[in-house]
């Protein structure tokens, strides 16, 4: 039954993109095909095949083991307030905020070093082969699978103001549908399986090409071709590795003064409205009335998370993560997941981390527009008038890739 949902929730996504395509006839079906295939081989070669979930299980262990690195830097300044273990026990601040900082010079360093180029333009030449799309978008679909939504397009630079609408789409929806390497580090920190969070990133690739696809076909010809060559957006920017790490560790520090600055206006405000919510809801003769935001999100959201292999016991549960994720962000849905570990069923609780890795919020349309369109003036209107939609798409992409994972566990 379960498996039977799913693939109905996988018609569904696929009908409602094509229904809203803006060239229907224009839909290329092999983009489609392979998007599909692709993922289901990728959720089958980790889930099912014995040496692949072997593989991805180690490999999630070597992120793990990775990560647990910055409680070293974090040690040394925080003190005691760094370790889990100390009586004050799990602190957000002191645990998963320099863990941020620190995935981020490592990561400025693999690219320092040219190992982060070497595998985005490996991903890029796969997909360009198999899905016959461009180059300048598998290149910008690639990287959103290590960087976020307005670091990708700078390794397509030159070609952001001769993108095709399409192509725009295609960029967009990946800054949407994947999370950065900062931000993967906090949802592991924060109790997120690591093989599961590295699974979605990647998964969600091909998806993030076939929804975009279908909603904005190709009816232009791409400027890059099958050109797959990354943009040298910052050369001579790092003169050696101090410098990388220098520059990665200022990236990563205002990531994460973002990150903790947005929990607390976001909480805070879903606070506030939950205490009015609630206060309506204890008035005499209004108890009806919603107590919650979450309660209300759980309502409206519950259907998609059935659709997609969720229990109905856990449906209202995961709807709300949905919609905060998308009201919100994806921060506050991942938090508020960690303190449903024990509360859903485990299998609820995976399909959920694939639904929600992803920035496909309201405020995302607001960071491209200005991130993107600081490097493509010319481009600002486009990006305003794509942004819902290129959202929406981003939702579809980790839904997908949600439902393919519901199938297979």
């Amino acid at each position: 039954m379960p498996n039977f949902i799913g693939l109905l929730g996988l018609v569904v996504i696929l009908g409602l993109a094509y229904w809203f395509s803006t060239a229907r006839k224009s839909v290329n079906f092999r983009i489609v095909a392979w998007g599909i295939g692709l993922q289901v081989l990728f959720a089958f070669l980790v889930l099912k095949f014995p040496y692949g979930e072997k593989f991805m299980t180690k490999a999630g262990h070597g992120v793990e083991w990775l990560l647990n690195f910055s409680q070293a830097g974090a040690t040394f300044v925080f003190g005691s307030l760094a370790d889990p273990g100390a009586p004050a026990g799990f602190v957000f601040a002191f645990r998963v905020l320099p863990t941020i900082i620190f995935m981020a010079a490592f990561f400025a360093v693999l690219y320092y070093l040219g190992i982060m180029q070497i595998i985005i333009k490996g991903a890029a030449w796969l997909m360009t082969r198999l899905m016959g799309v461009s180059g300048a978008e598998s290149l910008d679909v690639a990287a959103s699978i290590f960087m976020g939504q307005t670091e990708a397009p700078l390794t397509i630079r030159p070609f952001l103001s001769k993108l095709t609408q399409s192509e725009m789409m295609t960029v967009m929806t990946a800054g949407m549908a994947h999370v950065s390497g900062g931000i993967m580090a906090a949802y592991i920190a924060n109790g997120a399986e690591a093989k599961h969070i590295l699974g979605a990133v990647i998964m969600t690739a091909p998806g993030t090409l076939l929804i975009a696809k279908m909603l904005v076909p190709e009816t232009e010809t791409p400027v890059s071709g099958k050109n797959i060559n990354l943009a040298d957006a910052d050369e001579n920017r790092d003169q050696n590795i101090l410098s990388a790490i220098a520059r990665g560790t200022g990236d990563g520090l205002s990531l994460a003064i973002n990150v903790a600055a947005m929990l607390i206006a976001f909480l805070a405000l879903i606070a506030l409205a939950n205490g009015i919510m609630l206060g309506i809801h204890n008035w005499p003769g209004f108890g009806w009335f919603p107590q919650s935001l979450q309660q209300v999100m759980g309502w409206l959201f519950s259907p998609v998370a059935w659709i997609i292999g969720i229990p109905w016991k856990d449906a209202t549960h995961v709807g709300s993560l949905l919609g905060t994720r998308m009201v919100a962000n994806e921060l506050v849905a991942f938090v508020d997941l960690g303190k449903l570990k024990d509360v859903i069923d485990p299998r609820s609780f995976t399909i959920a981390t694939y639904a929600l890795c992803g920035f496909a919020n309201l405020s995302s349309i607001g960071i491209q527009i200005g991130g993107i369109g600081a490097l493509a003036p010319d481009r600002r209107n486009d990006l305003a008038r794509l942004g819902f939609r290129a959202m929406l798409a981003g939702t579809a992409a980790n839904l997908i890739s949600a439902t393919i994972v519901g199938m297979m566990i």
